[in-house]
């Protein structure tokens, strides 16, 4: 089934050549059915292939499905364009009285964590 993502969007163009059949917002909105709405918090680096990877799986649902991208204020990405974050992500605030059928989160925030490394105690004979 097809899905609705942003019109321009890079991952549009790498799944039309697979053959995957997206359609284009102004068509989807005019549509008599109502598509299953996702949004997707992508905190994964490679944001252009993450995306690609996710609407790909997602493409093979026999739902129509809208997809929206989530990102997070207070983190700027390094691994992508700003334009491409504002063109095609919203914050949680623009985001929020919006109503979803789903969420999808990708990746962690490993970048504030710390690591301990628990090794192991050997005891000798």
């Amino acid at each position: 089934m097809p899905i609705n993502i942003p019109d321009g969007l890079p991952a549009k163009e790498t799944l039309h050549q697979e053959r995957i059949f997206a359609l284009e917002e102004e068509v989807a909105n005019n549509q008599q059915i109502r598509p299953l709405r996702v949004v997707i918090l992508n905190l994964m680096p490679p944001k252009v292939e993450t995306e690609t990877q996710i609407l790909r799986l997602i493409s093979k649902t026999p739902l129509q499905v809208s997809c929206d991208f989530m990102r997070v204020s207070s983190h700027e990405s390094t691994h992508v364009s700003a334009d491409h974050l504002v063109k095609f992500y919203d914050t949680f605030d623009a985001l929020k009285d919006n109503y979803y059928d789903g969420f999808i989160i990708t990746g962690a925030p490993v970048a504030r964590r710390t690591r301990r490394r628990n090794r192991p105690t050997w005891s000798r004979c």
